[in-house]
């Protein structure tokens, strides 16, 4: 592999401003509200609703994907999958999560770690009538997680559903689609400084309030 780039040589100086505890809110989810109203102000920014999901099994076997914040609130973090996928399964026999956005050309971070529950079928299907027509067929078509003969079977599996609920047709929201809400234990804002010395405070819950620790980089 004489051509392959190494990426031990790739390095980024982050110049930013300095980050302190009086800097933030009073609570994570006005800190977060802040920080994400910026991020999506920034043109460097594509999605800034992406996150990184980690799950776990029971014994401990992780895995992460990205998925898309839909809402949040002092409730906590909601977004939406099939119950059936293999986040979906995880987390049903284990609930603990960490959500990690990140915002690298801002050189900030936010990872939140909780716990996550379903949410009601009444908000599940009030989200679920908001996507476009063909994200809902798509819902419907994939069988996430599940191992497929090819992407020809895929799309015959929505032409099918594309037929029979065509654009003036309702699509019914699948029984095993819906959402989940993380409810943060822990919060940690990150922003990257220079020589690797980054600022990294984290709110905490305790007691039905919140404290901040600043943590070594």
């Amino acid at each position: 592999m004489t051509d392959a780039l190494d990426p031990a040589d790739m390095r980024e100086q982050y110049r930013t401003k300095e980050l302190t505890a009086a800097d933030l809110a009073p609570d994570p989810i006005r800190q977060f509200a802040s920080w994400f109203k910026e991020t999506a102000a920034s043109p460097a920014i594509h999605e800034p609703n992406a996150m990184v999901v980690s799950t776990a099994t029971p014994d401990g076997r992780p895995s992460s994907r990205t998925v898309l914040l839909k809402h949040y609130d002092d409730a906590g973090f909601v977004f939406f999958t099939n119950y059936g996928s293999r986040k979906g399964a995880e987390l049903t026999a284990n609930p603990y999560v960490s959500l990690l956005f990140p915002w690298h050309p801002l050189a900030r971070q936010v990872i939140v770690t909780g716990r996550a529950a379903r949410t009601g079928r009444d908000e599940t299907a009030a989200y679920f009538r908001t996507r476009p027509h063909g994200s809902q067929l798509g819902a419907w078509a994939s069988e996430q997680s599940s191992v497929i003969a090819s992407r020809e079977e895929l799309l015959a599996r929505y032409e099918e559903l594309a037929a029979r609920y065509p654009d003036s047709e309702q699509v019914p929201v699948p029984p095993e689609w819906g959402g989940f809400r993380v409810v943060p234990e822990t919060v940690e804002f990150w922003q990257g400084h220079e020589n690797r010395l980054h600022d990294r405070l984290r709110y905490v819950r305790e007691d039905g309030s919140w404290r901040v620790e600043r943590l070594a980089p």
